[in-house]
């Protein structure tokens, strides 16, 4: 199935194929940054994509040079007004927690810099594949703005003495010390990043959608949580996962050693 869902001009493209969603940022020479426009257009897919479950898996992807370059600087300087800033951050910081609690998978294709609320946005991500040339930082620092926001998503995906470090001194880092440290999961060749980023979907695709969506709800909701609460909350998503037909399919499949027939 091929759909294309916006036009060429969008600021935010989506282009719907084979069951993947794929939303690319497109306002390349602004650095596809998260403007207030932006942020909306984002909030609107990610919406619409929840209530679609013939899409399995979301990429998000950039055109131009960069992958984002984080919030609009002279956009926030434009509105110096307190109800301005709170709007805007409340609504990205709404969308960043659409991510996780989209029901697909979400990959970030990363290329050039994702730096400020682009790194955000790269590790508000369930996953991501970032080229190998491609450069990571929270900068916000070096124009005397702390990166409060980015320091949530980025905290949750690094030890927090590396995230704590790239928050300070706003430097960058690359692909493969993103890689060591958990911000990205693979790393390609430039050229190579559509056929490593097509791997992971392909891997993905292949297992069942109700199982990957509750276990998805279940991986945010238990980092929130203690360890006794954590467990509980794990050993009924257990007891209730083998109550399924994907569940009790999969199991008979392995032990009958035939490929499985997801509902």
């Amino acid at each position: 199935m091929d759909a294309t869902v916006s036009t060429a001009t969008d600021i935010l493209l989506r282009n719907d194929r084979d069951g993947i969603a794929t939303l690319t940022l497109n306002t390349p020479k602004k650095y596809n940054a998260l403007s207030l426009a932006m942020l909306a257009r984002l909030q609107e897919e990610l919406d619409a994509i929840a209530k679609t479950p013939s899409i399995r898996v979301v990429v998000l992807a950039a055109s131009g040079k960069a992958f984002c370059a984080g919030h609009d600087l002279k956009e926030m300087r434009s509105h110096p007004d307190k109800a301005f800033q709170d709007t805007l951050f409340n609504n990205c910081s709404t969308m960043m927690m659409s991510l996780v609690r989209l029901p697909q998978p979400v990959i970030a294709r990363v290329h050039g810099i994702a730096t400020a609320g682009g790194c955000q946005l790269v590790a508000a991500c369930d996953l991501a594949v970032a080229a190998a040339d491609a450069r990571f930082a929270v900068s916000g620092i070096t124009v005397g703005l702390f990166c409060g926001t980015p320091a949530v998503a980025l905290s949750r995906n690094m030890l927090r003495k590396q995230a704590m470090e790239m928050l300070l001194t706003g430097a960058f880092i690359d692909a493969q010390t993103a890689l060591a440290r958990g911000l990205v999961n693979r790393v390609a060749a430039p050229d190579q990043l559509d056929a490593e980023l097509g791997r992971l979907i392909d891997s993905i695709k292949s297992k069942p959608a109700a199982a990957l969506a509750k276990g998805k709800a279940l991986f945010y909701q238990q980092l929130e949580t203690g360890l006794s609460n954590a467990y509980e909350q794990a050993g009924e998503f257990m007891a209730c996962s083998m109550m399924t037909h994907d569940a009790t399919e999969g199991i008979d499949a392995f032990i009958e050693k035939r490929k499985p027939n997801w509902k």
